[in-house]
């Protein structure tokens, strides 16, 4: 607690000005749903949000956080208070090692963790995997084992698929499989790139409507490798009280037939998650009245607003940390050493993996991605500066200790003014890597333009994708341009280019 205090504390006047951007928390409590970045877990979140208001719950939806690990690890912190799992995950994915038999044992084991689970919501959506018919007619493929017999055939599955224990390597092994073009991929553009036939197997939701919009073949599970993915909801003992009775009401009331049609109605009629979890409500329960919605700005802005904040706070904290560690690297060799291959580590952890290392310490939202964005933009901005001062000709240097100028003096006066250009091409691709990065934020809830990116994939609509790529784009170049701009009035006049 005291670690993540503390690092909060750092960041604490963009959390202050990143409540403005965010949803308005209400004047109690207000209880946090979340929900994976795929199609049904957003519909579960959505009836869940919804049952729980009209149970008189002050309720808010975070969607689209990312993968189960995120949720999971979120929900331990206390970043969300409730979201839509499946059994078989939460059983070899999130509880692995427990030999968990039954779901007491595993409502044992969750209790220990200070988790409730419901009973199931009345459907399973398991893993299966799936070809086209036509691969499947010409290599007469119809259960995995089969895939033993045509070695050279292309994989591509989802990324969390190839990294899970229940996912392909230990699939592989329980099958022999000896396929080696094995590609990891986001879950929708696994689907186009299967119907266009850039791959001839990938992993499938059972609840997919694409299976039948596809005229895919679902291969047998002979083995039984894939547990029992039962839907369940998961949520904070320490809201037991408060959202047992009317998260009650949602088990048993999904079959998987009905879980398919609301997914197809948003993936392939392109009707909204808010409105078929309200129709379903109220289809099942006579209840899911229209949901008001707040007053608030255009949402190009509000992407916008959030996306300078994390990119600018993170920015000058880079600056601020980045500079004086570039200048002490300058002057101490050894220790130089030390702060450029520490900074270049951090450069070497992919940035979704560096999102979900800063979950325990700062939960989900603008905290994380902010700290993430920091620690990526400092290798660029103390390279540059040590390099800088480094470069400098040692006449020069040599001429201002001959004039007796302090230690101080001379940084101010001779070194940084000539290392300015070099120290501001780290700034400037600190900046530019930020605003492409920074879309990866919202797989943790942070905002800004990775949100429609996000969910234009999650839907295969490239309008929506094209409402976050496009102005993140242009703010690099933006972003490009003003450096250029500032380099003219910043750099000392004998150092500028004859043009």
């Amino acid at each position: 607690m005291r670690c993540r205090a503390a690092a909060l504390a750092v960041i604490a006047a963009g959390v202050g000005l990143w409540s403005t951007a965010a949803a308005p928390a209400a004047a109690a409590r207000e209880l946090v749903v979340g929900s994976k970045a795929f199609t049904e877990s957003v519909i579960l979140g959505e009836i869940v949000t919804d049952t729980l208001r009209e149970a008189g719950v002050s309720t808010r939806h975070q969607q689209d956080l990312g993968g189960s690990r995120i949720l999971w690890d979120a929900l331990l912190a206390g970043d969300i208070d409730v979201y839509p799992e499946y059994t078989g995950t939460i059983a070899s994915e999130l509880l692995p090692g427990l030999a968990l038999s039954s779901d007491d044992a595993m409502r044992t084991a969750l209790a220990a963790r200070g988790l409730q689970m419901s009973r199931p919501l009345g459907f399973e959506n398991t893993y299966v995997l799936g070809v086209r018919r036509a691969v499947a007619r010409e290599l007469r493929l119809s259960a995995i084992g089969d895939l033993r017999r045509h070695g050279d055939l292309r994989f591509g599955f989802s990324n969390e698929f190839m990294q899970r224990s229940d996912g392909w390597p230990a699939l592989r092994s329980r099958y022999a499989l000896p396929q080696s073009d094995v590609r990891g991929m986001e879950h929708q553009i696994a689907y186009r790139a299967l119907a266009d036939g850039a791959i001839d197997l990938t992993d499938l939701y059972s609840t997919d409507p694409e299976i039948a919009q596809f005229d895919l073949v679902v291969l047998e599970d002979e083995q039984r490798f894939f547990p029992d993915y039962r839907a369940v909801l998961l949520w904070r003992t320490a809201i037991d009280a408060a959202v047992r009775p009317a998260l009650a009401t949602l088990e048993g009331a999904i079959d998987t037939p009905t879980m398919a049609r609301l997914n197809a109605r948003v993936k392939i009629d392109r009707e909204t998650e808010v409105g078929v979890a309200r129709d379903f409500l109220r289809e099942r329960f006579g209840r899911g009245e229209e949901r008001a919605q707040p007053p608030g700005e255009n949402a190009f802005w509000r992407y916008t607003r959030q996306h300078l904040l994390l990119t600018g706070l993170s920015l000058f904290a880079a600056i601020l940390v980045g500079l004086p560690l570039g200048v002490v690297a300058a002057h101490h060799a050894r220790l130089g050493k030390l702060v450029l291959a520490l900074t270049g580590v951090v450069q070497t952890v992919p940035a979704l993996a560096l999102l979900v290392f800063m979950i325990p310490l700062l939960g989900i939202g603008f905290a994380p991605a902010c700290a993430a964005l920091f620690l990526y933009s400092l290798l660029p901005i103390v390279r540059n500066t040590c390099a800088g001062i480094a470069d400098i000709p040692q006449p020069l240097v040599e001429s201002a200790l001959a004039l007796g100028l302090p230690a101080r003096a001379r940084l101010r006066r001779i070194e940084l003014p000539l290392a300015t250009r070099s120290i501001l091409a780290g700034i400037k691709t600190a900046a530019v890597i930020n605003v492409g990065t920074a879309t990866l934020g919202a797989l943790v809830g942070a905002g800004g333009y990775g949100e429609p990116i996000i969910t234009g994939i999650r839907l295969s609509d490239v309008g929506m994708i094209l409402q976050g790529a496009v102005p993140a784009a242009v703010l690099a170049l933006l972003v490009q341009l003003a450096f250029d701009l500032i380099e003219r009035r910043v750099l000392p006049r004998g150092l500028r280019s004859p043009t």
